[in-house]
């Protein structure tokens, strides 16, 4: 992959990209930072060529593996919810999929641990975070479901993928007043969460439905 192929030409131009950071603020995006990174990641980066001219639409796209690359809008409002309450220092990413969301994560937080249970995919998100120089981003390649105590305690964690509920084994690796950004639910119905650690526990908050693959055990 050469640097031309991260600039972009065409459909994946920083013409484009603007076009989708206008897109997202009248989505209701309103973190500046989170507008900056989404117009400086190359998102055409993260997918297969043949899909690279859709890469700015507002859409999940395939990446292999029954996994996709979470739709713009999403990732953005992930990142905006992440970054509401305290100073982001350690971060933990379940799912490293692409690796975009965690590309986008690496620009606003100052260490990131990213795990991925898919052999292929984990050295696809390794290889582009090389290229383009993402050096706070430790990549791991394990089932995440029980997140990566060996790091904790967290100020955030990211789930990329939907369990039918809270893992508590997440919970417990956060520090108090840290947040958990996670979907909930069946394929049916799934529900965007925070949820925050507490002295006593957890408090969850609902913030919107939405659609991602389930989060499943075990490493291939």
């Amino acid at each position: 992959m050469t640097h031309s192929d991260f600039s972009g030409i065409g459909m994946t131009s920083q013409r484009t990209r603007d076009r989708m950071v206008s897109r997202l603020k009248e989505q209701g995006i309103q973190d500046q930072r989170v507008l900056s990174v989404m117009r400086e990641v190359p998102r055409h980066c993260f997918v297969e060529e043949a899909l690279a001219s859709r890469a700015y639409e507002d859409t999940a796209l395939p990446i292999g593996h029954g996994q996709t690359i979470s739709q713009p809008y999403i990732v953005a409002r992930m990142t905006e919810v992440l970054l509401q309450t305290q100073p982001m220092q350690q971060v933990l990413e379940v799912g490293t999929g692409s690796g975009y969301q965690a590309a986008i994560l690496s620009r606003l937080v100052r260490h990131l641990q990213s795990v991925e249970r898919i052999m292929a995919l984990s050295d696809q998100a390794r290889y582009r975070f090389r290229q383009l120089k993402l050096r706070n981003i430790r990549l791991r390649h394990s089932d995440g479901g029980m997140g990566m105590p060996d790091y904790a305690p967290y100020d955030g964690i990211i789930v990329t993928a939907a369990p039918e509920g809270i893992p508590h084994a997440l919970v417990k690796q956060l520090r108090p007043g840290g947040v958990i950004i996670m979907p909930i639910g069946d394929s049916e119905e799934q529900i965007l969460i925070r949820v925050t650690r507490t002295e006593e526990g957890y408090e969850k908050e609902f913030l919107e439905r939405v659609s991602f693959v389930p989060l499943l055990g075990g490493v291939t």
